[in-house]
């Protein structure tokens, strides 16, 4: 195998700000790649130690959730509407028959600032600053269990109001809510909605600590820990986007890098990426090669769709599609060839072309994607063998 790229290749991560450093390793000697990186502003990520932090301007996050080799993040821009995110008796929340206690616990970013909120009769925990959206929205909240088996988060909309049940013994929760570990007993559970096509796109959140699944009504002496509240205008939820007294925007991220000759293959080859998959329904490249017209990429469509694709003088010569359609880690490669596409998927293939051109091409861009985190990437300037495609996603 002509291995001409290699990103996050075995946990393999070297960064710094403004750079991340991918490698060519043919016939064993290892040379350089670096891709540009940009983001104006911070953002946060998981790190080794599996806290949350910050980190600054330009810096590639390598993000460790749920992986000890670490994966890198990229996301667009999304903005935390939430303007005390973790302040509770703050701007952005309105307290109901509870007491919120700042400073009780450890919180996932490792320091002791996670606040209790003890219900002191049938009350709630309230956004009330009306937050407005566009085609959906992503609310969700970090939480420690106390002596509460359930959390309800409801959502009142004039016509998308809904509750979502969360059972922390259980670690289950009901329709449109998810529950993720973040560790030391601290889950994120989450709540998404698509509003496209309602009229009504403002609303409030409401947090419950009841007796029973689902339940608007929470019950006195009922109590738990909270950390890091954050609404979106979007289809899942993000990083966590720390605020202090006004709204806390990330921008997006992108990685480029203009390659020497002989990386990309120009009459053929494979492009290859392993992810970790969170759903949404919103579509965003992973990643790509271009010469700033023409392309070869890996992305998501909308509902979930895969697609890899050959873009040529504004036009598709070849688009192939597969369904996501669970969380997970997905292993790409799409191989290219004049007259001889084919994509695999985890070890098996999913579709081929025997019709289509390929384009000349010098740069490779890693982009903002949807809730994707991409575990390793890598280029083949041939067109492997089936064989050898089969094997490689099945990694």
């Amino acid at each position: 195998m002509s291995n001409t790229l290699n990103l996050g290749t075995d946990g393999n991560w070297a960064t710094k700000k403004n750079s991340l450093l991918a490698y060519n390793s043919e016939n064993g000697n290892y040379k350089p790649l670096p891709f540009n990186f940009e983001r104006a502003g911070s953002a946060t990520r998981v790190n080794k130690e599996g806290l949350i932090e910050v980190v600054g301007n330009n810096e590639p996050r390598i993000d460790f959730t749920d992986n000890s080799e670490g994966a890198l993040l990229l996301e667009p821009t999304r903005s935390n509407k939430v303007s005390t995110s973790n302040d509770f008796n703050g701007s952005g929340w309105n307290v109901s028959n509870l007491t919120a206690t700042a400073n009780q616990v450890i919180s996932p970013d490792g320091t002791l600032n996670a606040s209790k909120l003890l219900m002191t009769g049938d009350g709630s925990l309230r956004n009330q600053s009306e937050a407005s959206f566009n085609d959906g929205y992503a609310y969700s909240i970090f939480v420690k269990k106390g002596n509460s088996r359930y959390v309800t988060i409801r959502s009142a909309f004039f016509t998308q109001s809904f509750n979502c049940g969360f059972d922390l013994d259980t670690l289950t929760a009901e329709t449109n809510g998810k529950i993720e570990d973040y560790g030391n007993d601290w889950y994120r559970l989450s709540i998404t909605k698509n509003i496209s096509g309602d009229n009504d796109r403002s609303g409030f959140f409401y947090l419950y600590l009841p007796n029973s699944l689902g339940s608007q009504t929470s019950v006195s002496g009922n109590y738990a820990y909270f950390y890091g509240g954050q609404i979106e205008d979007g289809s899942y939820p993000t990083s966590i986007i720390p605020t202090s007294g006004s709204i806390g925007t990330r921008d997006a991220e992108s990685s480029s890098q203009t390659v020497p000759d002989g990386v990309i293959g120009q009459t053929e080859g494979v492009l290859y990426v392993s992810i970790d998959r969170k759903l949404s329904s919103n579509g965003g490249q992973i990643i790509e090669l271009n010469n700033g017209i023409d392309a070869i990429a890996i992305q998501f469509g909308l509902s979930n769709t895969l697609q890899c694709y050959v873009y040529v003088g504004a036009s598709f010569p070849v688009l192939m599609n597969y369904i996501i359609n669970a969380d997970g880690i997905y292993n790409i490669a799409f191989a290219y060839k004049q007259n001889d596409f084919v994509l695999y998927v985890n070890g098996v293939q999913i579709n081929s072309d025997t019709s289509g051109n390929v384009p000349s091409l010098n740069n490779v861009k890693l982009v903002a994607s949807a809730n994707t985190l991409i575990k390793e990437a890598k280029l083949y300037n041939t067109r492997l063998s089936n064989s050898e495609l089969a094997a490689l996603t099945s990694n």
